[in-house]
């Protein structure tokens, strides 16, 4: 995350409002996604501790979005988003409520009126978030209970982990050719699974071996690893039979992630140009479900996500260093 990218938050006790800017290091398509896929909501809308599940999502005007905030003890929180205008990769607008599991909406928590506008400028996008309230006090109650805080821990969980990730992916992969490995996530287990495969297909760790959460340079520009899982695998590659590679990391459900069976594989693809990257994400995702349109990421990498027609999990990975 670039140290220079900006972040306000201005409270607005005349018209009892908060207005939110923030930029980031990546292009307008990858962060409408990221804030417009429950998939990818999941992993980060929920501050530290806290994960988020979505129950539906409806993403259309008069649609809705029904999800819960799970805590460490797993008492659930509801809340639910009506959206009421979205123009596509420009901005969206919503009433935010609580509300029990079925969205029937309570009166203990104040709503509140978001528009989301998205620009791009560059390499750059930016969001201009205003949160409307319908009094002061209901206003001064958000401020009150640690909006702020949690707002920034939330949009920071995305963020830490992606760089952290293909940081490493650029650092381990040097060489121009092509290559098919399979990405594996692990509750907490990528250590114990990566040393029994070594021992099995009796190979060594290659790049920069095993590589933890805790090793993550400590740093302004992004919230400090959480005790309990610096020891946790951030990456690993080994070499298996007919030196395909394994990649692993664990998911932690510190960081927002909900891993479950089904998404903890992908077949990850790294091919030799832009354009064969285009075309393997553009021919195996028909009739699929993207969760990330290929984009020029911030960590030097043009990636893309999705689990094609039959269930299959991918990813395409092209190193623009590899040009």
């Amino acid at each position: 995350m670039n140290s220079n990218l900006n972040f306000d938050f201005t409270v607005n006790k005349e018209n009892n409002s908060i207005r939110i800017k923030r930029e980031f290091n990546a292009n307008l398509e990858l962060v409408w996604e990221a804030w417009t896929n429950p998939e990818i909501l999941d992993q980060w809308w929920a501050p530290k501790p806290y994960l988020t599940k979505t129950k539906s999502m409806d993403f259309r005007e008069n649609g809705s979005w029904l999800y819960c905030m799970i805590s460490p003890q797993d008492e659930k929180h509801w809340c639910k988003a009506d959206y009421i205008t979205i123009d596509p990769k420009n901005s969206y607008s919503y009433i935010d409520n609580f509300c029990d599991e079925n969205g029937n909406v309570g009166i203990k928590f104040p709503n509140s009126h978001w528009t989301n506008v998205f620009s791009e400028n560059g390499a750059i996008t930016n969001i201009d978030i205003t949160i409307q309230y319908e009094n002061l006090e209901d206003l001064e109650k958000v401020v009150e209970v640690g909006f702020k805080e949690g707002f920034s821990m939330a949009i920071d969980n995305l963020d830490q982990y992606l760089e952290a990730q293909f940081m490493l992916r650029q650092q381990n992969k040097s060489s121009k050719i092509a290559r098919v490995c399979t990405y594996l996530n692990f509750d907490g287990k990528t250590e114990e699974a990566f040393l029994y495969y070594k021992q099995v297909f009796q190979s060594e760790f290659i790049g920069k071996g095993i590589q933890r959460f805790g090793d993550i340079p400590a740093s302004s520009e992004h919230p400090p690893v959480a005790e309990e899982i610096k020891k946790m695998i951030l990456h690993v590659e080994l070499p298996i039979t007919g030196n395909h590679i394994l990649m692993g990391t664990d998911a932690p459900k510190e960081m927002g992630f909900n891993m479950t069976q089904g998404n903890n594989m992908h077949i990850c693809l790294e091919p030799e140009s832009r354009e064969e990257a285009d075309r393997l994400f553009r021919e195996l995702s028909v009739n699929g479900h993207v969760t990330m349109p290929m984009a020029d990421m911030f960590f030097g990498a043009y990636f893309g996500e999705f689990t094609d027609q039959y269930g299959i999990n991918w990813m395409i990975n092209f190193q623009h260093s590899n040009e």
